[in-house]
C-alpha cells in the first residue's frame, strides 16, 4: 500500500463480516491507501445457533481503523468521512448499552444472533402462516435469518432478556449508535431484515400485532428505531468523543447511515458501465447475496424485496442469494476423505487448501471452460444451509450425484469443482426466476472474498451464460463503506456521485459457447431436477 499526498482527503469504510472486521482507506478516486483485517469470534452452539460479541467486534473494529490509519500514514485530520457496514445480525443491548445473553450460556457478552442463525425456524413459519401483507416485499416469505423472527423467538424462549432489552440493532446500525450516541437506523438494514415499509416511510404496526411482537408497537418502534435515514446520511454530530479516542480517529468526524455488507458491495459494483438497472452485484462471501436495482417496483416469489432506496438511492432492490456459499464449498470439500492429506499438503506449502485445489484443475489446461467435462456425471446441489433464494426454503439440505469411492486429491478437486458450478446453477436459478418477473439481469458484477479467484469467475460465467465483471478496485466492499462516509463528509453531493466517480470495470469474463454452453445446459437442467426431487423426498 502507498500513503496518500499530504493535504488530500481521505474517506475510512469499516467492513464486519462474519468471521473478520477490516478497515480500508481510500483516495477520492477510490484507490485504496491501505487496509487492515482483525479475527472476530464466532460462537457456535446445538443446531443453528451462532452468536457474537457488540464489545469484540467494537474492539477489531478500533484495532483495523489504528493499523490502517499507522499503515497509509494518515493524519486522522484528513479523514473526510467514515462509514460502516456489517452482517445483518441481531444485537441486543439493556438500559445504558450494557451487553445481554441472547442464548443458553448466559453469558451476557455473547448479545448477537448471528445472521446465519436459523434457530428461529418455527417462528418464521408460524409469521408466514399469516400471509400479512408486509410480507410481499420479502417475496412472500420470511426467512429466519431476519430480525423480526429472531425477536419472536427471544420473546418466547427468553422472555427475561426481551423485557429488559433497552434497543435491539442491526449490527451496522449498533455500530452507528456506538460511534456516535445516535439511534438512527439506515433505511438498507431495517426495510431489508426488519419490514420497514421506506417507499410509505413506515413500520406497519399490524404486522407486529399479529405475529405476537404487538409491545413493539405500543411502545412506537423505540426498542427498533424511530429514526430511519438513508445510507450516507449523517449521523448525529459525528464522532463522539470516547469513540474518536477508540478510533484513533478525530472527535466530530462524520458518520453515515450505514449498510448491510452485500449492500456495500453493491454500491462498490453496480456503478460500473454507468447502468446499475442492467447489473446483478453478487457479492461471494461465506454466504451469497444478490442484488438487482430496478426503476420500478418488481415483485418475485422467493426473492427479497423490492425494497426501496435500500441499496442505490431511488431505486426498487431485489435481493436474493444462497445461505452458504463460500461456506458451502468449505464444507463440502472437508467432507471428503481427501481433505485431511490437502490440508496438509497445503499448510507445508504455506497456501490455502483453495490454491492447491485450484492448482490441481488448472495443471494443463489451455481453458478453464473445458473443465466442465472433468465432472460429467458429478453433480452438486450445495444448499447445506437451506435455499435463500428463489425457493425461500430453509429445511433444502445439500444433494450430491455421482461421487465414487476415490480418495485421493484429484477427486476432491473433482467435487469442489462440482461445488462451484453448483453455486454457479443456484445463481442461474435466481437470475432467470427474476427475468421471469420482470426483473432481467444482462451482466453480474462480483465482489466478497469467495469470488476473487479467476478461476472462480470464469466457471460462474459458463455456469450462469452470462457475462461476469470484475470491478478495479481492490476491496469493493469496503469501498462501497467509504463511499457512504464520503457523502456524510460533504467530498461527494450523493452516493450516485460517488458510484460514478469511482466505479470502473476491472476484467470481463465472456461465458463460454458451443459444446460448453450445452454441456452447461444439461447440467443446470439436472441441478434443478435434483433439487426437485429432493424436495419431494423429504
Amino acid at each position: 500500500m502507498v500513503s496518500s499526498e499530504r493535504g488530500e482527503q481521505v474517506i475510512l469504510g469499516v467492513d464486519v463480516g462474519t468471521g473478520s472486521a477490516r478497515a480500508a482507506l481510500f483516495d477520492l478516486s477510490g484507490k485504496m491507501l491501505a487496509a487492515a483485517k482483525q479475527d472476530i469470534t464466532l460462537w457456535r452452539g446445538p443446531g443453528a445457533l451462532a452468536e457474537q460479541s457488540s464489545a469484540d467486534i467494537w474492539a477489531a473494529v478500533c484495532c483495523t481503523v489504528r493499523a490502517a490509519l499507522a499503515e497509509a500514514k494518515v493524519d486522522p485530520e484528513r479523514v473526510a468521512g467514515i462509514g460502516f457496514d456489517a452482517t445483518c445480525s441481531l444485537v441486543v443491548l439493556g438500559e445504558g448499552g450494557s451487553s445481554l445473553p441472547v442464548g443458553p450460556s448466559e453469558d451476557p457478552s455473547r448479545n448477537i444472533i448471528v445472521w446465519m442463525d436459523h434457530r428461529a425456524i418455527e417462528q418464521a413459519e408460524r409469521i408466514n402462516a399469516t400471509g400479512h401483507d408486509v410480507l410481499k416485499y420479502v417475496g412472500g416469505r420470511i426467512s429466519p435469518e431476519m430480525e423480526t423472527p429472531k425477536l419472536l423467538w427471544l420473546k418466547e424462549e427468553r422472555p427475561e432478556v426481551f423485557n429488559r432489552a433497552w434497543q435491539f440493532f442491526d449490527l451496522a446500525d449498533f455500530l452507528t449508535w456506538k460511534s456516535t450516541g445516535d439511534l438512527s437506523r439506515s433505511t438498507c438494514t431495517v426495510t431489508c431484515k426488519w419490514t420497514y415499509l421506506a417507499h410509505d416511510r413506515r413500520w406497519d404496526p399490524t404486522y407486529f400485532r399479529q405475529i405476537g411482537l404487538g409491545e413493539l408497537a405500543d411502545e412506537n418502534f423505540v426498542r427498533i428505531g424511530t429514526k430511519i435515514v438513508d445510507p450516507g446520511t449523517p449521523v448525529g454530530q459525528g464522532l463522539t468523543v470516547a469513540a474518536a479516542a477508540d478510533l484513533g480517529l478525530v472527535p466530530g468526524t462524520p458518520v453515515a447511515a450505514g449498510m448491510i455488507d452485500a449492500h456495500a458491495g453493491g454500491i462498490g459494483t453496480v456503478g460500473i458501465e454507468g447502468n446499475p438497472a442492467t447489473h446483478m452485484g453478487y457479492v461471494f462471501g461465506t454466504s451469497s447475496c444478490t442484488m438487482t436495482s430496478t426503476i420500478n417496483p418488481v415483485f418475485v416469489p422467493g426473492v427479497w424485496g423490492p425494497y426501496f432506496s435500500a441499496m442505490v438511492p431511488g431505486m426498487w432492490l431485489n435481493e436474493g442469494g444462497q445461505s452458504a456459499a463460500g461456506a458451502a464449498i468449505d464444507h463440502l470439500v472437508t467432507c471428503h476423505p481427501a481433505s485431511q492429506q490437502a490440508w496438509e499438503v497445503a499448510q507445508e506449502r504455506g497456501i490455502s487448501i483453495v490454491q492447491l485445489l485450484t492448482e490441481k484443475l488448472t495443471e494443463n489446461v489451455t481453458s478453464f471452460s473445458g473443465l466442465v467435462q472433468r465432472v460429467e456425471g458429478l453433480h452438486v446441489v450445495p444448499e447445506f444451509l437451506g435455499n435463500r433464494a428463489p425457493n425461500a426454503d430453509p429445511h433444502a439440505r445439500a444433494v450430491i450425484s455421482g461421487l465414487g469411492i476415490e480418495r485421493d486429491l484429484e477427486s476432491l478437486a473433482s467435487l469442489y469443482l462440482a461445488g462451484i458450478y453448483g453455486i454457479g446453477y443456484g445463481l442461474r436459478q435466481i437470475i432467470d426466476s427474476q427475468s421471469d418477473a420482470g426483473a432481467p439481469v444482462e451482466k453480474v458484477v462480483i465482489s466478497g472474498g469467495a469470488g476473487q479467484s479467476e478461476l472462480i469467475r470464469q466457471l460462474l460465467a459458463d455456469a450462469i451464460g452470462k457475462p461476469v465483471l470484475a470491478s478495479d478496485a481492490e476491496e469493493p466492499v469496503l469501498l462501497g463503506a467509504a463511499l457512504l462516509g464520503a457523502v456524510a463528509g460533504g467530498a461527494f453531493p450523493d452516493v450516485h456521485a460517488a458510484m460514478a466517480k469511482t466505479s470502473r470495470v476491472g476484467k470481463v469474463y465472456a461465458p463460454a459457447g458451443d459444446e460448453v454452453k450445452a454441456l452447461h445446459e444439461r447440467r443446470y437442467d439436472a441441478f434443478l431436477r435434483l433439487q426437485r426431487l429432493a424436495k419431494e423426498i423429504r
